[in-house]
C-alpha cells in the first residue's frame, strides 16, 4: 500500500510575521496552520498595530506574541531568542511583509530614489534573508520557510512599479536559499497570490481596476481569498510537500498562465 505523507501539522511550531488585520494574507495562512494543528508565534509591527493583531493572536492561541519591526535593529533577533527559550526549535516561518515609500511606489522606476529603493529591498527582501538566517539553527529537524511574492516579479504589471524588481529579487533569493538550506532538510518557498484587497495592496494605484481585470481573465473567473492562499501555504509546510522547494507557487486561479 502507498505510504501517504501526513497532511497535518500537529506538534509543529511556527512563526508568522506580517499580520495587520483579519484581511491579511498572513492571517489567512496563520488560520490554516492552526487548523492543521500547529502551535504559533505571532508578531505585530508596533503599538498602533497591536490592538488589531492581539485579538487575532488570541483566537489563534498564539503561545508567543511579540513586536517585530524589521527596520528596528534587534527586533527579529529578540523574537527568535524567545522562540529558542520557549520552544527550543521551530518547524516553519512565514514572512508576509513588504513596503516601499509612497513617492517611490507611485513613481516611475527610473525616478526611484536610492533611499526608497534601499528601503523597499530591506523590508521586502533582505528581511526574509535575515529571518531564514535566524531560523536555520532552530530547524534542527528540517523545516519550511515562506515568503509572499506577486506576479509583478515576473511580468510588468501596470502601477506595480518599484515593487516588481524588488519581488523579483525576493524570488531569486528564494531559489538560492533553497539550494543552500536544502541539505539540512529546510525547504524555501515563495507564494504568489493573485491580487487581494489587503492593507498593503491599498497603496497601489488603480488597484480596484487590476482586481476586476484579473477576475475577468483568470481561468477560474474569480479572485482568490486569503483562505485559498493559507491552505496552499499550510499544505506545503506538511510532510506532503517534502519534495517541493525553491519554486514560486502561484495561487491566482490560473491568471499567471494567461498571455
Amino acid at each position: 500500500m502507498l505510504d501517504i505523507p501526513t497532511t497535518d501539522l500537529a506538534g509543529r511550531r511556527g512563526l508568522v510575521i506580517g499580520i495587520a488585520n483579519d484581511q491579511s494574507i498572513a492571517y489567512g495562512c496563520a488560520r490554516a496552520f492552526r487548523s492543521l494543528g500547529a502551535d504559533l508565534a505571532v508578531t505585530y509591527l508596533n503599538d498602533k498595530a497591536k490592538r488589531f493583531v492581539e485579538p487575532l493572536a488570541e483566537q489563534l492561541g498564539a503561545e508567543i506574541f511579540m513586536p517585530c519591526n524589521v527596520q528596528t535593529d534587534g527586533d527579529m533577533e529578540t523574537v527568535f531568542a524567545e522562540i529558542e527559550r520557549s520552544w527550543g526549535r521551530i518547524d516553519f516561518a512565514l514572512h508576509s511583509i513588504a513596503f516601499a515609500p509612497m513617492v517611490d511606489l507611485h513613481g516611475r522606476i527610473v525616478d526611484c530614489s536610492r533611499e526608497g529603493f534601499a528601503t523597499a529591498m530591506d523590508v521586502s527582501c533582505h528581511s526574509f534573508i535575515r529571518m531564514c538566517r535566524l531560523a536555520e539553527p532552530l530547524m534542527t529537524e528540517g523545516g519550511t520557510l515562506f515568503t509572499m511574492s506577486y506576479h509583478g516579479a515576473d511580468k510588468v504589471i501596470e502601477n506595480y512599479n518599484i515593487m516588481g524588481p524588488v519581488k523579483a529579487a525576493l524570488e531569486s533569493a528564494t531559489r538560492y536559499l533553497a539550494a543552500e538550506l536544502g541539505p539540512k532538510g529546510i525547504r524555501v518557498h515563495a507564494i504568489s497570490p493573485g491580487p487581494l484587497k489587503t492593507r498593503a495592496a491599498s497603496g497601489i494605484d488603480h488597484f480596484d481596476e487590476l482586481m476586476a481585470s484579473v477576475a475577468a481573465r483568470a481561468p477560474s473567473r474569480t479572485l482568490v481569498s486569503v483562505e485559498d492562499v493559507g491552505i496552499t501555504t499550510a499544505i506545503l509546510a506538511t510532510a506532503a510537500g517534502r519534495m517541493l522547494t525553491g519554486a514560486t507557487t502561484y495561487v491566482d486561479g490560473g491568471y499567471n498562465v494567461m498571455g
